[in-house]
């Protein structure tokens, strides 16, 4: 079924292209970073993780988020995920690819991840981390590939791919917990010394990966036949709303937790992030940004009349992406750094080589993405047409 991504028209090849030259400019960074060292990045000794382990994070969350379209459709019967859960599979594939990659550049020489293989550490979180990120590539690959190929010949999927699809269920929480534990498990950061951290990520990859996935819907739906169905999507807008508003709560609870103590070593990054601290307040404009724009996402999400317009929709979905991108994706990581544990403040500043590697990696998954969702599409006109 590969040929059918190499067919599209004017618009789908400069899209590949525009995302091919995003990756070979990103390429000719990485090589430069290869030649030179990490010491190209804006990374310190004070902030050893900058975008690249904050990208990854976040994606790790986007990829998660399948499993709130694979448990309605297979635990529950919920018919009107049937034509779009291969979507959320071909995401996830998509969204892991982007995980390992980059990992791979921020670890500076690529060769070192085979130290995870030759000499492993069970008592390692990053050993674990290894084991489900590749596990969950491997489920959505084996299920969302069998799955297309039985919609193509219209029967119904293999008997011994259920065991995969019911194992993605767990597996998608597992992989977000092992990467809550690799913050959770150090307590000199206090900002993520806290017992809520692993349920703070999965409710808001249930939030972030599902909008994500509404919006992708909606551009497939604009330039393609295949309807996902208005249901389905309205469906999965409630889902995001929900785990919107429940990782609101829990950020909430860690600012109760932290002010109400009155522990400094709790409430420093916080007052870093939000209001500054000694005259440091690099990231204050993004935070307020990210909290303006969930309160705008959950009102839209969670008033009927604007959530089933398809504007309002759209800019729900998009606000709540970009809310939990900018507080995990930028806040959590680079937050959790500042002030150190000598209670001094190192700001970090992410360099031009490092956001072109950064934005290259995405687009190699948008591409990725691209390909598969072009092979579902014309799979699914084919099934409407019939």
């Amino acid at each position: 079924m590969i040929e059918r991504a190499l067919k599209g028209n004017e618009k789908y090849w400069g899209w590949v292209g525009l995302l091919l030259l995003l990756i070979g400019v990103g390429f000719a960074c990485y090589i430069y970073q290869l030649y030179n060292g990490l010491g190209i990045t804006g990374m310190s000794r004070d902030i050893s993780w900058g975008v690249y382990i904050a990208q990854f994070t976040y994606l790790v969350g986007v990829a998660a988020s399948a499993v709130m379209l694979v448990i309605p459709k297979y635990l529950h019967n919920y018919k009107k995920y049937t034509n779009v859960v291969i979507f959320g599979e071909f995401l996830a594939i998509a969204a892991v690819t982007m995980c390992m990659l980059f990992i791979i550049v921020d670890i500076g020489q690529p060769a070192r991840v085979l130290n995870v293989l030759l000499h492993p550490t069970p008592n390692s979180i990053l050993f674990w981390d290894m084991i489900v990120l590749n596990g969950y590539l491997i489920i959505n690959v084996i299920v969302g590939w069998n799955t297309l190929l039985a919609d193509k010949k219209d029967v119904p999927s293999p008997g011994w791919v259920k065991p995969f699809i019911y194992l993605s269920i767990p597996w998608a929480a597992s992989i977000h917990t092992v990467t809550a534990f690799l913050y959770a498990g150090l307590p000199g950061r206090h900002l993520w010394l806290t017992a809520i951290m692993a349920p703070r990520f999965l409710a808001s990859a249930f939030a972030s990966g599902p909008s994500l996935l509404i919006l992708l819907l909606l551009l497939v739906k604009s330039v393609s036949k295949f309807d996902p169905g208005k249901e389905a999507i309205q469906s999965l807008a409630k889902t995001v709303c929900y785990a919107m508003i429940i990782n609101v709560f829990f950020l909430c609870m860690e600012f109760f937790t932290a002010f109400y103590s009155n522990i400094p070593g709790h409430m420093y990054s916080l007052q870093y992030l939000f209001a500054g601290l000694h005259g440091h307040d690099r990231l204050v404009p993004w935070m307020w940004t990210s909290a303006f724009l969930a309160v705008v996402g959950i009102f839209i999400m969670l008033v009927p009349p604007l959530r089933k317009q398809t504007a309002y929709l759209v800019l729900g979905c998009a606000s709540i992406f970009l809310s939990t991108w900018i507080d995990k994706g930028v806040g959590l990581v680079i937050g959790g750094f500042i002030p150190n544990p000598f209670e001094t403040v190192t700001e970090y500043y992410p360099t031009f080589p490092e956001i072109a590697i950064s934005i290259a990696i995405w687009a190699i998954g948008a591409l990725v993405l691209t390909i598969l969702y072009k092979i579902a599409i014309s799979v699914r006109e084919e099934q409407q047409m019939a």
